[in-house]
């Protein structure tokens, strides 16, 4: 049989008929195949971590097929219980995949130690903003006779004078001793004598 003449016979499109029957069955069997392994159209909403533990947050998200990694503790805040979860991602409420992986930091179980620097003669302007860097807050402030007005003149932590290298806690409040801008004399009066002892006496000459 000629090439012209199978190309125009029944066998070849009833061939081709079945060739395109296989291509398409195939190609519907992959997309499904990969409807399944991809969970495609299948979102999970990530639930809210915030203030669970590690084991109630690990709990919450193995029921939804999801896992978690702990990437590090955060400075301890009060609003929150110790080692509960902090921060998460994704947020909570974001859509993923079954499977996807959550990052969370957990809290602290006491807050970090900071060092006094160096605050003595600086002005209250200046060490405000230094302390809360710190994380620390101002206490109370009461003054003393000084020439330098809101110079810092000590610094007290609980009625215990601090000096420079100490550790205190974060959100500490330390409390401040400045100047009031105005000097302090004593006077002291001291006492000559007058007598002069041994004195030889001087005669007149004539």
């Amino acid at each position: 049989m000629s090439l012209r003449k199978f190309l125009t016979s029944k066998v070849f499109f009833t061939q081709l008929a079945i060739a395109l029957v296989v291509v398409v069955a195939l190609a519907f069997v992959i997309l499904k195949w990969l409807d399944f392994t991809t969970n495609h159209g299948e979102e999970i909403t990530v639930p809210d971590l915030s203030k669970l533990s590690v084991e109630a947050a690990e709990e919450k998200l193995d029921a939804l097929d999801l896992e978690y990694v702990l990437l590090d503790t955060t400075d301890f805040q009060a609003g929150y219980p110790k080692f509960s979860v902090v921060k998460q991602d994704p947020i909570a409420g974001a859509k993923v995949k079954e499977g996807r992986k959550i990052y969370i930091k957990i809290n602290s179980d006491k807050y970090q130690a900071v060092t006094i620097p160096d605050l003595i003669e600086k002005t209250l302007r200046q060490v405000e903003p230094t302390l809360k860097s710190l994380g620390l807050e101002v206490g109370k402030k009461t003054y003393k006779p000084y020439l330098g007005k809101d110079m810092v003149l000590e610094l007290y932590l609980d009625g215990k004078k601090l000096k420079v290298g100490d550790k205190v806690s974060k959100a500490s409040k330390i409390d401040l001793v400045l100047g009031d801008g105005k000097v302090g004399y004593e006077e002291e009066i001291d006492t000559v004598d007058t007598n002069i002892d041994n004195e030889t006496p001087v005669d007149d000459e004539f």
